[in-house]
């Protein structure tokens, strides 16, 4: 341990150099949050309303809409208290809490995209042993297993996290608590709590990604056989949209995690992670309702006004 007076908040710096523009971005941001909320909590009612929906696919997506307002929540209200306050203070336990949440919760939408990227690997390669394989149980097992392993992992490496003594700069240069920074404020040898984190960073993006390219493989040569040109677009369709996401979502985390210079460039970082942290969340629903005519159709259906009867004179 070094010398140093122990730690007991933290300084979120957020975005400094925008002097000028606090207002109109604190108003952006406020705006994107809310239809984040509402976009992916309205693909949760609509599939829990619709009948039709409560098919295995819609019920990966409500755990993805679910994580999506989960996640920007966890992040995006602190992310807003930096444009309107001069020194943006987060207690140390607190830190801890919304860096634990928001790797848990970004951890698990990996695994569920991994997942959505099976289902739909079985609904066009096995169609005839479809109904019989993603059961009621399974989908149920395999979206709790999901959020299981994405708690372990996490909950794993903050316990380690939790024992360090911190007396190092209490500032950490990003909108939220990333853990590059929080480690570099620990006054003890992190250097084993580092590779930990570069280890399950690994495994957790490049197996699940190599698990969804897999997939996507063996759905492109199923859809390339198909020998109608309608054929093959209808059901290359049914999964664009996730196709979409995961472009999206593993694009921003390769950049950020798995670069050389991914642990010094923490302002590219930050322009990064508004993409996966804000960005992301809003688009999905409406990337998953746009090309999707059975949710559209729902929506149509939920929004209709039902006929007034009137008595006969």
């Amino acid at each position: 341990m070094g010398n140093g007076t122990t730690i007991t908040e933290f300084i979120l710096l957020g975005f400094p150099d925008t002097q000028g523009l606090q207002i109109p971005l604190f108003i952006t941001i406020f705006c994107i949050y809310i239809l984040t909320l509402a976009g992916n909590g309205l693909i949760l009612a609509i599939v829990w309303a619709e009948p039709r929906l409560q098919i295995p696919m819609y019920f990966f997506l409500c755990n993805l809409s679910l994580l999506e307002i989960l996640y920007t929540t966890t992040v995006i209200p602190k992310l807003l208290e930096t444009f309107v306050v001069a020194r943006t203070v987060i207690c140390i336990h607190c830190c801890l809490l919304q860096s634990f949440f928001h790797f848990f919760l970004g951890t698990t939408e990996f695994f569920i995209l991994t997942v959505m990227s099976f289902d739909r690997y079985l609904a066009i390669c096995k169609p005839l042993r479809y109904p019989t394989i993603m059961t009621n149980n399974l989908c149920l097992q395999l979206a709790l297993s999901s959020w299981v392993v994405g708690f372990t992992i996490i909950f794993g490496q903050m316990l380690l996290i939790i024992r360090l003594p911190f007396c190092g700069n209490n500032v950490i240069n990003h909108f939220y608590c990333d853990v590059g920074p929080i480690l570099k404020a620990a006054c003890a040898d992190t250097s084993i709590l580092e590779f930990l984190g570069l280890l399950g960073t690994v495994l957790v993006i490049l197996g699940s990604l190599l698990f969804t390219v897999i997939s996507y493989i063996c759905i492109l040569s199923t859809i390339l056989q198909i020998p109608s040109a309608t054929g093959r677009q209808k059901t290359f369709s049914t999964c664009a949209s996730h196709l979409t996401v995961v472009s999206l979502l593993y694009g921003a985390v390769l950049f950020m995690y798995l670069r050389p210079t991914a642990h010094s460039s923490f302002k590219i970082n930050k322009v990064v992670s508004v993409l996966n942290t804000i960005l992301t969340p809003l688009l999905n629903p409406f990337i998953y309702t746009i090309r999707n005519k059975e949710v559209k159709a729902a929506l149509r259906k939920a929004m209709a006004f039902p006929k007034t009867h009137h008595p006969e004179q």
